[in-house]
């Protein structure tokens, strides 16, 4: 029993402190420039620990990384409104390294504004 103890509690450890490493690289994202980028949603997922749309922008697809969804549905944005081929308007920050990913602040679609963080 001791060695099994052993061996769980560092791999959980670990396992715990990589998820909250690539949960939390919000840091990655250029506040200093935010965006605009209005397009049509190719693509939509509604998991944690983030949500996400493929926004097909004029000049280029987005991948645009939502809240959580437990926010989204509080704030009035259930999954069935992120449906392909909706035209929407997402308001965020480009990622540095990728240069077509953001995070989205806020997003419009269907007629409303979510504010996301």
């Amino acid at each position: 029993m001791k060695t099994v103890t052993r061996w769980i509690v560092p791999v959980s450890l670990a396992a715990a402190a990589a998820l909250a490493h690539a949960h939390h690289g919000w840091s990655e994202y250029d506040s200093s420039k935010p965006l605009k980028v209005s397009g049509v949603i190719k693509e939509s997922g509604y998991e944690h620990p983030h949500g996400h749309v493929r926004l097909q922008a004029p000049d280029k697809t987005w991948l645009v990384v939502l809240a959580p969804p437990s926010r989204m549905t509080r704030r009035g944005l259930p999954a069935a409104e992120l449906k392909p081929g909706s035209k929407a308007e997402v308001a965020g920050y480009a990622k540095r390294s990728k240069p077509d990913e953001m995070r989205a602040e806020r997003i419009t679609v269907g007629g409303k504004t979510i504010e996301l963080r």
